[in-house]
């Protein structure tokens, strides 16, 4: 897989006002996702160690990756990938080890020290193996929007890239 091309500011391409809201969000999804519909639930697809893609840790052998979907009423939202190197060991390590079902944003957001640095954007396609990846839990178009941004405590940094699913337009 090439590289893909994150961009630090959302590309004003075919975005509509309630995708774009999503997209920008500051906060936590997991707590915007929770306000929006009745059901909310984090439906863990994988967890393990994993080659990281092209376009997020060229040249680390292994990561822990952990892949979930995002479900408000029972419609997948937001299809999640996250990616920790495995060369460091602290408390992200043994928290994602530990997370089952429950969202890794509830954490990222509630516990103080950890950072969040710049949210990245990008349009994937079919070319890409996060669109396929999330193509398989809901409708879609030619394009998904993506975002992702680094999260570091300590010596360690956690990569959340989060894709956007077609349902996420019914929600406010």
């Amino acid at each position: 897989m090439a590289r893909s091309h994150w961009h630090p500011r959302l590309v004003a391409w075919d975005v509509n006002r309630v995708l774009r809201g999503w997209l920008v969000e500051p906060g936590s999804l997991t707590a915007r996702c929770q306000a929006a519909c009745r059901d909310f639930r984090v439906r863990v697809l994988s967890y393990g160690k994993a080659a990281p893609l092209a376009d997020e840790a060229p040249g680390h052998c292994n990561a822990w990756v952990r892949e979930v979907v995002l479900e408000c009423d029972g419609v997948p939202v937001i299809f999640a990938h996250t990616t920790l190197s495995t060369a460091g060991r602290g408390r992200l390590t043994r928290w994602l080890a530990r997370l089952g079902s429950r969202s890794l944003g509830s954490l990222l957001f509630s516990w103080p020290g950890i950072r969040r640095g710049m949210i990245e954007y990008c349009r994937l396609d079919a070319r890409h193996p996060l669109f396929r990846r999330a193509a398989e839990h809901g409708e879609h178009g030619k394009y998904l929007w993506a975002r992702r941004s680094w999260h570091r405590l300590g010596g360690q940094k956690v990569l959340v890239t989060e894709v956007f699913l077609p349902a996420i337009a019914h929600l406010e």
